[in-house]
């Protein structure tokens, strides 16, 4: 398999309403998770290094349905936002429906991306993911975002926090910005060394497109 992704070959795939429309993994994937204002489509559409790919909304909790894209033989998945109150309770309900049955569904989970406002402390919905991610035996790692709001001093002051409160090590933790491009690369090494850096034994497991 390739040693790096070529993010010049991504397109968007398929967008699922109910996760048991999603068909079986087929190739190594990346889930990204997050509340509804926290940047998602953002980080996504820089890691593409398009504009627009991941529709980018000025309305939150916009994404109600799951998204795939595909670049060089892994599949990006845009999970719904979560934690969006304006919107109903039976639509925040189905958006919590559809994330739960997506985790408990058998995929390749390669990596998990976890995405956190670096501007705040976790949110009790922030915490709640991490710790199923964790306890559920998930690879992840956690992007806090919109860093380029924060003053470098400031960016290590909040990452040094809220790597405390969600207990998480160091290397699994990466400073992004969707503006700067700050932390993009190192998102992109861990998405190599967990979808395409694998042994032999975990390659033969792995579904490939």
């Amino acid at each position: 398999m390739a040693e790096a992704i070529n993010y010049n070959k991504v397109h968007f795939v398929a967008s699922y309403g109910k996760a048991s429309q999603i068909p079986p993994s087929t190739c190594p994937e990346v889930s990204f998770v997050g509340r509804s204002n926290v940047g998602k489509s953002s980080i996504m559409n820089k890691l593409f290094n398009r504009r627009s790919l991941v529709k980018v909304s000025s309305t939150p909790g916009k994404t109600a349905n799951v998204n795939f894209f595909e670049a060089d033989g892994v599949h990006f998945v845009d999970l719904p936002g979560y934690g969006f109150a304006q919107r109903s309770k039976a639509e925040r309900d189905r958006w919590a429906r559809l994330i739960g049955d997506f985790f408990d569904s058998e995929r390749s989970f390669n990596l998990v991306v976890s995405l956190v406002d670096i501007r705040h402390d976790p949110s009790k919905l922030d915490l709640q993911m991490i710790d199923f991610l964790r306890e559920n035996g998930f690879n992840f790692i956690v992007c806090l975002t919109k860093a380029d709001k924060l003053s470098k001093s400031q960016q290590a002051k909040q990452a040094a926090s809220i790597r405390k409160q969600i207990g998480v090590p160091a290397d699994r933790l990466i400073v992004t910005s969707s503006e700067s491009g700050l932390g993009i690369d190192k998102l992109k090494q861990a998405i190599v060394d967990f979808c395409l850096d694998v042994d032999d034994d975990i390659e033969e497991e792995t579904p490939s497109c």
